[in-house]
């Protein structure tokens, strides 16, 4: 399995499929790269060169008792991109791997990526401040945090519901893929897993939005249960200067069926164009 090693000695697993213009994915928490699977097939099977890795502390990337920060993130996908030579390249990261994509871009420019597509993610803040009355309040990442530490398959277990709209009425989520979310989750490390609540809620990217000079596509479901929209996509948008806002009406956090067709075509034809 290809592997880099890092400054720091973390190895990072990763996906390479096909050849083309690179588009590089960056997956949410508590999942891995094979969270993307359906679009690094689909995008490879058109001509792209599709690259997704597993987050440090994630799936088959080292367990590191330090460095689980939004800054690390950032620089191991910056080391990622200096490995495989990347250029020209379109980033996309859901959820969490919005914020790993969006500090990338603040911290390290645009100079090998010329577009972005941001979905269901974390920016511009998920904690709720004076200063953003639309966030969620910290007990609520407490309360995530509490469920790791007291019974971490069960957590993942129902977490698998609200995150692909499973406790929805009418919803047609299968089994097989709140277990493919069980899976992946149990993967992650426990202390990799516990310092990214805190990295994903609590860290501040407004000032990463504002330096961001590529087209943006910022995609998000409506009832998203998750990162709530309210406090996420439409504040990203206005920070960028150059995005389309795509919202789906009824999409959960997780799009799964029709929902996740609907993204998958827009992708396509944003990468595409």
């Amino acid at each position: 399995m290809p592997f880099i090693t890092t400054s720091d000695g973390a190895q990072l697993f990763y996906k390479d499929w096909g050849s083309g213009r690179p588009v590089v994915f960056s997956h949410g928490w508590p999942l891995n790269a094979d969270a993307w699977d359906n679009q690094l097939m689909l995008l490879a099977s058109n001509g792209f060169r599709a690259i997704a890795h597993d987050r440090r502390g994630h799936g088959r990337s080292t367990q590191t008792w330090a460095g689980n920060t939004m800054d690390q993130y950032a620089d191991d996908l910056g080391e990622l991109l200096d490995h495989l030579g990347i250029g020209d390249a379109v980033m996309v990261g859901h959820s969490t791997g919005g914020g790993e994509v969006t500090r990338y871009l603040g911290r390290h420019g645009t100079s090998r990526v010329s577009k972005a597509v941001l979905l269901g993610a974390v920016p511009p803040l998920m904690l709720k401040t004076a200063a953003n009355p639309e966030g969620s309040p910290m007990e609520t990442f407490d309360g995530l945090r509490a469920g790791l530490l007291a019974d971490r398959s069960q957590f993942y277990r129902d977490l698998s519901a609200p995150f692909y709209g499973a406790n929805r009425p009418g919803n047609t989520v299968s089994q097989g893929l709140r277990d493919a979310f069980w899976l992946m989750s149990m993967g992650v490390g426990l202390k990799a897993a516990y310092d990214c609540v805190r990295e994903f809620s609590e860290v501040d990217f407004t000032e990463d939005l504002k330096r961001i000079d590529i087209p943006v596509l910022v995609g998000h479901g409506d009832d998203d249960q998750i990162v709530p929209i309210k406090a996420a996509a439409p504040k990203t948008a206005q920070l960028l200067k150059n995005a389309k806002l795509k919202v789906y009406p009824g999409a959960p956090h997780g799009l799964n069926g029709a929902y996740e067709a609907a993204f998958n075509a827009d992708l396509l034809a944003f990468v595409t164009d």
